[in-house]
């Protein structure tokens, strides 16, 4: 079982996932292949001591999939040595490709295209804090990105209500999704994601944006930048999610982990 996009998944599969969270895991006599494109300071520190944790023992492979070797023979000559890769490349059409030559299950730990375990572990906390994560108004701000396109296909995995703020060229049309370019919208959680650099100048969020909307929980996916998704120091917000949520990280991306390997 692989998990590149949340398509991958089933809801008993998310269901899985979030109930080993709240559980000891035991651990496991793995191996595992890291490779990780950038800096991603929150998702290599989690990842990192998630396999730590777990009793994987891991090998750093830098740049795994820069390399020109077809996908077809780095999974040949690889796949003896690991029992699982954890790989956060931006080409998502080459990490797919390999995912689908190696024997061995692959873990989208963020692309271009998607970023499944922060999504899957936002909306777990999500479930925990307010509720049932089915019954609130979910409220994407801003343009689609990898973190957006994750929750696009949450909402139709699990039949969320999610309405996503952008501009009018930027609606697609995803089943399950509302698009609008209005800012009057009601939420119960509003959720911020940096903006590529080909996004134009879309409106950043406001205080008055979120006091319309009737006070929502605020989770700005970092890392934000003043002056672009948000106008406004977050911290002076009083819903403001906080850092303690992403230390939830570690407990959702360990049974992602726990979960791919034992299926």
């Amino acid at each position: 079982m692989n998990l590149i996009s949340l398509n991958d998944l089933q809801p008993a599969d998310v269901h899985a996932i979030w109930a080993l969270a709240e559980s000891p895991m035991a651990a496991l006599t793995k191996r595992a292949a890291w490779s990780f494109e950038g800096n991603g300071i929150r998702t290599r520190t989690t990842f990192i001591q998630a396999f730590k944790e777990l009793g994987i023992a891991y090998i750093e492979l830098p740049n795994l999939l820069k390399t020109g070797e077809r996908v077809e023979d780095l999974a040949g000559y690889l796949d003896a040595f690991y029992d699982i890769y954890v790989i956060r490349e931006s080409n998502h059409q080459r990490l797919a490709q390999f995912a689908e030559k190696s024997s061995r299950p692959v873990i989208n730990a963020m692309s271009s295209l998607g970023h499944p375990c922060e999504v899957l572990t936002d909306a777990y906390w999500i479930n925990k804090t307010l509720g049932a994560i089915q019954d609130l108004h979910i409220c994407l701000w801003g343009p689609t990105t990898n973190v957006f396109r994750s929750w696009h296909q949450l909402a139709v995995l699990m039949g969320l209500q999610v309405t996503h703020v952008c501009g009018k060229e930027l609606h697609d049309g995803t089943p399950g999704v509302n698009f609008t370019d209005l800012a009057k919208v009601t939420a119960d959680v509003v959720i911020t994601d940096g903006w590529p650099k080909d996004s134009g100048r879309p409106t950043s969020l406001t205080t008055s944006h979120l006091q319309s909307m009737g006070t929502p929980l605020l989770l700005p996916t970092p890392p934000f930048t003043l002056g672009q998704e948000l106008d406004f120091d977050p911290l002076g917000y009083p819903r403001f999610a906080g850092y303690e949520q992403k230390s939830w990280l570690l407990p959702v991306q360990k049974a992602i982990v726990a979960h791919i390997l034992t299926k």
